[in-house]
């Protein structure tokens, strides 16, 4: 069993992904509204949005839509994106990245468990929590 992140927007899927795809490296593929069958019953404004996208990048699989609930997008604070990186370069890095236009909520330092980590809340509203264990044979 796997688990995957799944993250929604509100008409904005493309531009964040091809965010995180700068942030992150790896593979991005989009499927359209307008390139599915749920075309023809949704309003033309809608047929550019994105029903499904997916960025991978070896392990790491990180999805999104524009496909909102009716009661809107709501987010909160219960759920957060942990990234496990390689390298401390690595970690540096995307922390970089990921906190541009963003809020850097725990800098990056050096903690009791043998780790380098720090959080962040990205320019779209989603909590990254990076980790880069130094004691790890990577």
């Amino acid at each position: 069993m796997k688990i995957n992140s799944y993250l929604s927007f509100n008409g904005n899927c493309r531009e964040a992904m091809m965010f995180y795809q700068d942030c992150l490296g790896g593979d991005l593929v989009f499927q359209t509204i307008g390139e599915s069958p749920l075309s023809k019953n949704m309003p033309k404004r809608m047929k550019a949005c994105i029903l499904h996208a997916t960025l991978t990048k070896d392990a790491l699989v990180l999805q999104g839509s524009d496909m909102v609930p009716q009661m809107g997008l709501v987010k909160g604070n219960a759920v957060s994106l942990s990234l496990n990186c390689s390298s401390e370069a690595e970690l540096k890095m995307v922390y970089e990245k990921l906190s541009a236009e963003g809020k850097a909520d725990h800098p990056l330092e050096d903690t009791f468990w043998g780790a380098l980590f720090g959080d962040l809340t990205d320019k779209y509203g989603h909590h990254w929590i990076l980790n880069f264990n130094k004691n790890s044979n990577h």
